[in-house]
C-alpha cells in the first residue's frame, strides 16, 4: 500500500470518528499531500445523509402514481432502438430536446457560474460536478479540495495493471486498452469482496462508493499511461497530490500549458453526463443492475462508448474535417464549404458532428466548446474552417431533408481543441470522454445501489409475436 493510499485510509477513520455535526477537523500532511476535512462534511458523508430521504420519495412516488401511464410505445419504436421510450431512471441529468443538458437542473452556463474553479482558472472542476451529479448540491471551494486529495491518493495502479497496459501492442486501439485495464482492477473490487462475504443490501452503496472512487482516481494514470505507451515513450510523470483531477490528467499526458488544463477541466465536465439512455451511460446501468462491480460495470459502458455510434464519433469528425481541408486548399468560403456539404450529402455519406438521438438545436456543449476557442484562439486555421460549416451546414441539412435536427453536436468541435494544443492522436480521443463520462454513470451507480434499483429486465418478442400482437390490437379498434 502507498503512504497516500495509507494516509487515505487514517484520513477516513479520522472522518469516521468525528461527531454527527460534521464540526471536527482532520489535517493531515504526507508527502506534500494536503489531506484534510476542514469541518464541513465529506462527499461520502454528505451523500450519507441525503439517500434515506431520496429512498423515500422513491417509495412514496411509486405507492401514490406506480400505476400511471407515463407513456406509450409503437411498434416502430421496438424496432428502432427503442428511441424516445420511458423505461430509465437517471437522476444527474436530463436532455431536453430544445433546451439541452441539465445537470441537477443547472444548464452549462449554470454550472460554469456556479461550480468551484481551479487555482487562476475560470472553467468549472470536474470533481465539482461529480459531488453536484451524486448530491444535487453545490459543493464549497474546500470540499472540492479535499475531494481532489482524496482522488488523487486513490490513484496508484496495481502492479499487475500496470505490466498489463506496457505488455499489450501498440497498433490495439486505445479504448480496448482503456477496456482491459479497468476490467483487470477487478482484483481491487471493495463491492466484489464485500458481497462474496454477505454485506447487507443497505450498504452496497457504501462499497459501491469506494470502488467509484478508487476507480475515478486511476483514471488518469490509465488513459495517460495508455497516451505515453502508444505515442509517446512509454514515460509517465507522477501524481501531484496537491493538483486537482483535470490538472492531473493534463500534466501526465504531458501537457504543462496552463490553457490545456483549462480546457481539460471544461472538457471533462460536459462529457461528463447526458441522462442515462445513451450508450455508455445504459450498458454501465444495465451491467450494475446484475450487482457486478463498478469496474465491471464502467468496462462495458466504454466498450459501448467505442463504437463509431457513440464516443468514437469525435475521432471520425476529425478525420472527415482533415480530407475536407485537404479537398478545399485553403478555400474556406460558404459557396465551397456548400458544395462539399452537398458532395457528402449525395454521395450517401452524413455529415460528421451534425444532429443528434434527442436534441432538436445546437447542442449547448458544442457551444461551451466554441465560446472557449472563441476566447483563447479565434484566428486558429482549423476553427475557422468549423466556424464556417457552423453557418452553412444547418441550411444545406434542412434543405436535405432527411435529418431531424440540422445543428451540431459535441463531437463536431471537440476535436479541434485538442488539435489545436497538440494532443493530435485522434484515436485517443475518445479515452478522454471515457475518463469524463464515468463522473456521470458512477454517480448514477451508486445512488442506484443506494435505492435498491432492481435487475434490468425488459419484455422482448420476437417479429411473429409483434405481428400477433398487432393484429390483435387493431382487431379490436
Amino acid at each position: 500500500m502507498s503512504v497516500l493510499a495509507s494516509t487515505r485510509n487514517t484520513l477516513a477513520r479520522g472522518l469516521l470518528q468525528q461527531s454527527n455535526s460534521g464540526r471536527a477537523s482532520v489535517l493531515l500532511t504526507v508527502g506534500g499531500a494536503r489531506l484534510y476535512s476542514n469541518g464541513e462534511k465529506t462527499l461520502k458523508e454528505r451523500f450519507a445523509e441525503i439517500i434515506p430521504a431520496k429512498a423515500e420519495q422513491i417509495k412514496q412516488l411509486r405507492q401514490e402514481h406506480g400505476s400511471t401511464v407515463i407513456g406509450e410505445v409503437v411498434l416502430n419504436q421496438a424496432y428502432g432502438g427503442m428511441r424516445g421510450i420511458k423505461g430509465l431512471v437517471w437522476e444527474g441529468s436530463v436532455l431536453d430536446p430544445d433546451e439541452g443538458i441539465r445537470f441537477r437542473n443547472r444548464t452549462i452556463p449554470d454550472i460554469q457560474k456556479e461550480l468551484p474553479k481551479g487555482a487562476g482558472g475560470t472553467e468549472p472542476l470536474p470533481e465539482a460536478l461529480f459531488w453536484l451529479l451524486l448530491t444535487g448540491e453545490t459543493p464549497t471551494e474546500s470540499q472540492v479540495k479535499a475531494l481532489s486529495a482524496d482522488l488523487a491518493s486513490r490513484s496508484e495502479l496495481p502492479e499487475h495493471v500496470s505490466q498489463l497496459l506496457d505488455s499489450l501492442p501498440k497498433d490495439l486501439h486505445p479504448m480496448a486498452q482503456f477496456s482491459i485495464a479497468v476490467t483487470a482492477l477487478e482484483s481491487e473490487s471493495k463491492f466484489s469482496k464485500a458481497y462474496a462475504q454477505g454485506v447487507s443490501k443497505k450498504d452496497y452503496w457504501n462499497y459501491a462508493f469506494e470502488d467509484s472512487m478508487d476507480l475515478i482516481g486511476k483514471l488518469p494514470v490509465i488513459a495517460s499511461k495508455i497516451y505515453r505507451n502508444v505515442f509517446k515513450d512509454g514515460k509517465l510523470g507522477s501524481v501531484d497530490p496537491n493538483a486537482d483531477f483535470g490538472k492531473n490528467l493534463a500534466n501526465l499526458l504531458g501537457f504543462k500549458n496552463d490553457e490545456f488544463v483549462e480546457l481539460m477541466r471544461l472538457y471533462l465536465t460536459i462529457h461528463a453526463d447526458h441522462e442515462g439512455g445513451n450508450v455508455s451511460a445504459h450498458t454501465t446501468h444495465l451491467v450494475g443492475s446484475a450487482l457486478s462491480s463498478p469496474y465491471l460495470s464502467f468496462s462495458a459502458g466504454l466498450n459501448g462508448l467505442a463504437g463509431p455510434l457513440h464516443g468514437r464519433a469525435n475521432q471520425e469528425v476529425l478525420e472527415w474535417l482533415f480530407k475536407l481541408r485537404e479537398e478545399v486548399k485553403g478555400d474556406y468560403s460558404k459557396e465551397t464549404i456548400e458544395k462539399y456539404l452537398w458532395d457528402t450529402l449525395n454521395s450517401g455519406r452524413v455529415v460528421p458532428g451534425y444532429g443528434h438521438a434527442v436534441l432538436r438545436k445546437t447542442d449547448p456543449r458544442y457551444t461551451a466548446q466554441r465560446e472557449f476557442a472563441l476566447r483563447h484562439f479565434p484566428d486558429y486555421d482549423l476553427f475557422k474552417l468549423v466556424s464556417t460549416i457552423y453557418e452553412v451546414a444547418p441550411g444545406v441539412l434542412t434543405k436535405h431533408g432527411k435529418t431531424k435536427n440540422p445543428w451540431p453536436n459535441v463531437d463536431s468541435h471537440s476535436g479541434v481543441l485538442l488539435q489545436y494544443y497538440g494532443l493530435t492522436e485522434a484515436s485517443f480521443y475518445t479515452v478522454l470522454f471515457g475518463v469524463s463520462r464515468a463522473l456521470g454513470v458512477l454517480a448514477q451507480l451508486i445512488i442506484d445501489r443506494a435505492v435498491g434499483q432492481p435487475i434490468e429486465r425488459p419484455k422482448s418478442f420476437s417479429t411473429e409475436k409483434y405481428a400477433e400482437l398487432v393484429k390483435s390490437i387493431n382487431a379490436k379498434k
